[in-house]
């Protein structure tokens, strides 16, 4: 059991809540799926956005009247979407899954998170239906609660910072993703 996440999520707990299992997702960067399109994209976003704020920017001033002011300005937004699509959203999914915090107990599936400000997200067991595993040769993998948003999951739940863009609440990226999976399905059944 994870100290940090355990002393988080017993934050949380009902009085006579036993917690079970606590973790936290996989830190560090990560790469997903979606990364075989979303690098070449992202290169190809940026790249094209630096070159035309580069080129905005050569233009002689003596010549360029409004353009030399409103190109450059124009193209601003471009090059940081692009700059976050390129190195931004892996820290801020790095980030994002640092100041996540999972808990399993005898009654809930518990997601402390937030990187801003505190989320809580408290799931009774004995109501869930539809519980998926997704496990890996490592035996890592990803419990989800619900149904997942396809669009959502190729892209690996993220979105730009601030606008949603959750996908199904789920335990992501844990370890020993089987057994706590067999424990949460034990815990429905009593």
């Amino acid at each position: 059991m994870n100290y940090e996440a355990k002393e988080v999520v017993q934050r949380e707990l009902d009085s006579g809540e036993k917690l079970l299992w606590a973790g936290m997702p996989r830190q560090g960067t990560v790469f997903r799926g979606s990364d075989v399109f979303m690098i070449p994209f992202s290169l190809l976003w940026g790249g094209f956005a630096i070159f035309w704020e580069t080129m905005a920017l050569a233009i002689p001033k003596d010549k360029a009247g409004a353009a030399g002011i409103v190109f450059p300005l124009f193209g601003i937004p471009f090059v940081l979407v692009g700059l976050y699509m390129i190195f931004g959203r892996f820290v801020f999914d790095s980030k994002k899954r640092a100041k996540t915090f999972y808990g399993l107990t005898d009654q809930r599936a518990i997601i402390v998170s937030g990187l801003f400000s505190k989320s809580v997200k408290s799931l009774n067991l004995k109501s869930l239906s539809d519980v998926s595993l997704s496990e890996k040769s490592d035996k890592s993998g990803t419990i989800n609660f619900g149904q997942e948003n396809q669009i959502m999951a190729f892209f690996g739940g993220n979105s730009f910072p601030g606008m949603g863009g959750s996908n199904a609440t789920k335990f992501e990226l844990i370890e020993n993703a089987k057994e706590v999976y067999n424990q949460l399905r034990a815990q429905q059944k009593s």
